[in-house]
């Protein structure tokens, strides 16, 4: 069976607002499939949990290392290498079973362990997740790990599902570059800041998996989109403004997914510190704050900036369960400015809204190379000055 080659739109949004991203893979079992990824995707620490791959927020397959628990797509817990999981009644201490027949790709096995010097190790050193919450992770034996909590957290299954597992044996400081794992694929090569070669694990303990061979190039949005329109990739992860475009041989994907983007406002008077002014006299007003929110027309960005691919978002977890739907605000133009008024915000001669003297100004950064993003904050900008500022 051939591969469907697929355009996959990563697309961002404006001030908090969910876009669909994503790709698929079919084919034989001998199929070896070829993605692009923003360079952003390439992690600068290595393939380490402790620094970000296995370990991160949206990371729930670290495709080298294997987890406890992993997410289902109607986000429920699975178990992975764990075989069974419980909660003390004071919620205090996490015990964990896990599987007796897993290897790592060295030939060494994975036992309770390597998954406490994992979680211990990510306590002390990650960059990446908050583990304030654990005390400390004990191998009882082989196959029991406990949890101890300096605190209730009713969450910890989620924490279990995006921790890659490390060999203790094989741990150190250069353990990122040549990642030890007992996960799907082994990472082959990596030339950084060209590409990432994984093939899969021949001694993989689950499902054997269909792609034998996954390279991912590092490219920016218009070189994926050259990729593609040359036949190169299978998947190009490029921008929604391509959307409109045909390539042969490839189709449109769009993927719903919990990924927003947005922008943050400092909330607190300026203030400087070593030579560094932090702060912003305008938006540390929570009049102003939500007046901006008012002032941002979803619906407009998704139509001319996301050219359609997306959803309104209202917040960070926007379609996650705990979602708040008291977060939705509709756009309100009139109910913005009237909020301007109340903070004392009045339009200037200039058509520019002034307080004491000082113009309503604030400044939207966007990261370098992603044209999207640059987009949504040149729309944001447009808006904003709907509203007086500048």
């Amino acid at each position: 069976m051939k591969i469907k080659k697929v355009i996959s739109l990563l697309c961002t949004a404006a001030m908090l607002l969910a876009v669909p991203a994503g790709n698929v893979y079919a084919g034989a079992e001998d199929q070896s499939v070829v993605v692009t990824m923003p360079t952003t995707s390439e992690p600068e620490s290595g393939f380490d949990p402790a620094y970000g791959w296995g370990a991160g927020e949206h990371v729930h397959e670290p495709l080298i290392q294997s987890t406890l628990v992993r997410t289902t797509k109607d986000l429920g817990i699975e178990n992975d290498l764990a075989t069974e999981y419980s909660c003390s009644d004071d919620g205090l201490t996490w015990t964990v079973k896990i599987r007796d027949d897993v290897k790592f790709t060295d030939g060494e096995p994975l036992t309770a362990s390597d998954v406490a010097f994992t979680f211990n190790t990510c306590r002390d050193e990650s960059s990446v997740n908050d583990f304030t919450m654990l005390k400390e992770a004990v191998a009882v034996d082989d196959t029991t790990v406990e949890f101890h909590m300096n605190e209730p957290y009713s969450i910890w299954p989620y924490t279990m599902a995006i921790v890659g597992i490390v060999p203790e044996h094989a741990y150190d400081e250069n353990y990122g570059q040549n990642p030890i794992g007992s996960g799907r694929y082994i990472m082959k090569q990596w030339d950084k800041g060209q590409q990432v070669i994984f093939e899969a694990n021949p001694d993989y303990y689950g499902e054997e998996p269909k792609i034998k061979k996954l390279t991912v190039l590092f490219m920016e949005e218009d070189a994926a989109m050259a990729a593609a329109m040359s036949g190169q990739v299978d998947v190009a992860h490029t921008a929604a403004s391509y959307s409109d475009q045909e390539i042969d041989g490839y189709e449109l994907l769009s993927v719903a997914t919990v990924d927003n983007r947005g922008f943050n406002l400092p909330c607190t008077e300026p203030e400087e510190k070593d030579g560094i002014t932090y702060g912003n006299s305008l938006t540390s007003d929570v009049k102003v704050r939500r007046a901006i929110n008012l002032a941002i027309d979803r619906e407009e960005m998704i139509k001319n900036v996301l050219n359609g691919y997306g959803t309104v978002a209202y917040s960070v977890c926007d379609k996650m369960p705990w979602y708040n739907e008291e977060a939705v605000t509709e756009y309100d133009l009139d109910a913005a400015k009237a909020l301007m008024e109340e903070a004392g915000w009045i339009e200037g001669d200039d058509g520019i809204r002034e307080k004491d003297g000082e113009k309503a100004e604030l400044t939207i950064m966007f990261s370098n190379g992603d044209s999207v993003r640059q987009a949504l904050a040149e729309d944001s900008a447009n808006q904003l000055r709907e509203l007086e500022l500048m």
